[in-house]
């Protein structure tokens, strides 16, 4: 795994948090703190769409934040467990690996400026 992807994975991350963020910030320092975090990741994710490919890092990016903020809902703030919610977030999982295994590495760098 090179530097561009942990900024992927670092991006994804992030957006966990801003979109957790996005729910419970009540005064504008939570807001304020939603917003660096949003800035943050968008910064990490146009860094590593240099050299790799778009699609595939938004693919990644977007599925981590999702599978991301479904499971940190249910763990931390109570919302409720499904096994159905589990195997559609396992299903999006295997489809972001699937997308990034195919992705050449020549289609990668086609695909940086």
């Amino acid at each position: 795994m090179n530097r561009n992807w942990i900024l992927v994975i670092m991006a994804g991350l992030i957006e966990v948090l801003w979109a957790i963020g996005l729910k419970y910030s009540n005064n504008w320092i939570s807001w304020l703190g939603v917003a660096l975090l949003i800035y943050l990741s968008f910064i990490f994710l146009l860094k590593a769409t240099k050299t790799l490919s778009v699609a595939t890092v938004y693919a990644v990016f977007t599925g981590i934040g999702t599978a991301g903020t479904v499971v940190v809902e249910m763990i931390f703030f109570n919302e409720a467990f499904n096994w159905s919610k589990v195997f559609f977030i396992v299903l999006l999982i295997v489809g972001i690996a699937g997308l990034k295994l195919v992705t050449t590495e020549s289609a990668e760098k086609a695909g940086g400026v």
